[in-house]
């Protein structure tokens, strides 16, 4: 008799252990955008500026934060493509360089919305 309960305790201990295991998810990492128009060489203090208010933050690059920067390297006609793919990268928040980077972010932000709603719209009549 004291085995058979021995045994039932040692088996609801690995299973209650199994779900406690599987409910524990691993923290989720955010992820920013950096949408630059020119290069890293042409902004260094400005990067530097953004890290440091990261650190200040308490976020360490690369382990509680992932940055991934697109540089459009002075190429204007890159930035919509590089902005999309950054949403393709599913960041959390887009960062910009300028006005005119960050009309183009909008710009694809805004499409990238647009086609989302008219894939999921339905046929719909109006009277």
């Amino acid at each position: 008799m004291t085995k058979t309960i021995s045994v039932w305790l040692l088996a609801i201990f690995f299973v209650a252990n199994v779900s406690i295991a599987q409910a524990q998810q691993a923290p989720r990492v955010p992820r920013i955008g950096f949408l630059g128009a020119t290069t890293l060489a042409t902004i260094p203090a400005r990067i530097d500026a953004f890290r440091q208010g990261l650190r200040d933050l308490g976020y360490v690059e690369g382990k509680s934060i992932v940055v991934d920067y697109r540089w459009a390297e002075g190429k204007m006609e890159r930035l919509p493509d590089l902005a999309n793919e950054l949403l393709r990268l599913k960041v959390d928040v887009i960062v910009t360089s300028s006005p005119t980077v960050t009309r183009a972010a909008k710009e694809a932000t805004v499409l990238q919305v647009k086609l989302s709603e008219e894939k999921y719209q339905t046929n719909k009549f109006y009277v």
